[in-house]
């Protein structure tokens, strides 16, 4: 049994002359704008990521994420090119390191099987069809795509499956992939992953003082969905309240807290309460200490980095509102629980192949499923 893991994430433009083409590869999705593909699809995506292209890339090097050189995957031309770019997006490195983490995570708890981890993005690089040519080279015989979004959102995981497939049928046909495949919809109420998010709310406010500490609101953020999502059936809006409701439930310590939903784009309808109103009309009411905790978001990018941790504060200021402790909490990454989630989560898929292999590995008594 030779066992590849595939970690399915945004992925983000490595260098300022390609940001136009991740936001065209982005807005090429009919997952996300529903446009029926073809010519119409094609022309709004050249167009939009045509126009929004600077101003993109200006916040990606306010945010860059390899000052010093390339953090990426193998596949990542800077790499290759031994480039150091001023225009790259943290997501690259930070899921790299994932990638690491879990590799060697896995090498620890099934020492009897060859496990490799790899990383797949969705709109740059590596796409579907390197990863899968890496399988076949690394002769994988079992697969588990594990996207690296906790809830399910047919945006997102949805897509994300959907070109994996598109792909594997075009590279292999009726015949199929030379590899076992099985799929991770969602973690969302894994009780690592919560521990991971509760984990890092705890460092932050930690930093605090208790005064401070004392009078901080907790913000949930998440990225918000059209409406028109959520009444064809998406579940995602749900999973990201229950994962909130999970959160809160295991902590000692309370605090207020609220859920908010940022990034909507176009004139659709959204999930509400937007966090930026959300935040505004606290500050109307004299509350002016905020931890946000990016909640959908398992590895930092320009949402979390951008969105969140700048353009927010500076529109709100400029607005005239005034902040006593603004905080944004730091996003899951390769914090070792959610590791030990993702890991949990894989090993549910298989664990019945471990069991045909004769692989030996831990059991819970009372569950009779892998301990991760």
């Amino acid at each position: 049994m030779r066992l590849g893991i595939v970690l399915m994430n945004l992925g983000g433009p490595t260098h300022e002359d390609n940001v136009r083409i991740f936001l065209k590869n982005l807005f090429q999705d009919e997952d996300i704008i529903k446009l029926g593909g073809g010519v119409a699809q094609n022309t709004f995506s050249k167009v939009i990521s045509k126009f929004r292209a600077p101003s993109v890339a200006k916040d990606y090097k306010e945010i860059n994420g390899c000052p010093k050189g390339c953090t990426g995957n193998a596949h990542c031309y800077n790499r290759k090119n031994k480039v150091v770019s001023e225009c790259c997006s943290p997501i690259n490195g930070l899921t790299e390191s994932q990638r690491r983490s879990l590799d060697k995570y896995f090498n620890k708890i099934l020492p009897g099987v060859e496990t490799k981890v790899y990383t797949c993005m969705r709109y740059w690089i590596p796409f579907a069809d390197t990863i899968m040519d890496d399988l076949v080279e690394d002769e994988i015989t079992h697969t588990v795509l594990m996207p690296l979004y906790p809830q399910f959102s047919w945006t997102t995981t949805g897509s994300s499956f959907r070109d994996w497939e598109d792909v594997k049928k075009e590279k292999y046909g009726k015949e199929g992939a030379p590899w076992k495949e099985f799929h991770v919809k969602n973690y969302h109420r894994n009780e690592s992953y919560l521990k991971s998010i509760n984990d890092r709310i705890d460092e932050a406010l930690d930093e605090m003082d208790e005064e401070t500490r004392n009078k901080t609101h907790l913000v949930f953020s998440a990225h918000g969905t059209p409406l028109l999502e959520v009444r064809s059936g998406d579940p995602y809006t749900i999973e990201i309240k229950e994962t909130v409701e999970a959160v809160m439930a295991r902590r000692k310590e309370k605090h207020s807290y609220w859920l908010g939903f940022q990034s909507r784009v176009g004139p659709q309808k959204w999930t509400q309460p937007n966090t930026e109103d959300l935040i505004r009309r606290h500050l109307q009411y004299g509350i002016k200490n905020f931890l946000m905790i990016p909640i959908a978001f398992v590895t930092d990018h320009i949402e979390t980095l951008y969105e969140l941790s700048v353009e927010l504060v500076e529109d709100l200021e400029e607005e005239g509102y005034e902040f006593e402790n603004y905080k944004v909490m730091k996003g899951l990454n390769d914090h070792p629980n959610y590791i030990k989630a993702l890991a949990q989560e894989t090993i549910k898929r298989v664990q019945q192949e471990l069991a045909d292999d004769d692989v030996q590995w831990d059991k819970k008594d009372n569950k009779k499923t892998v301990t991760a």
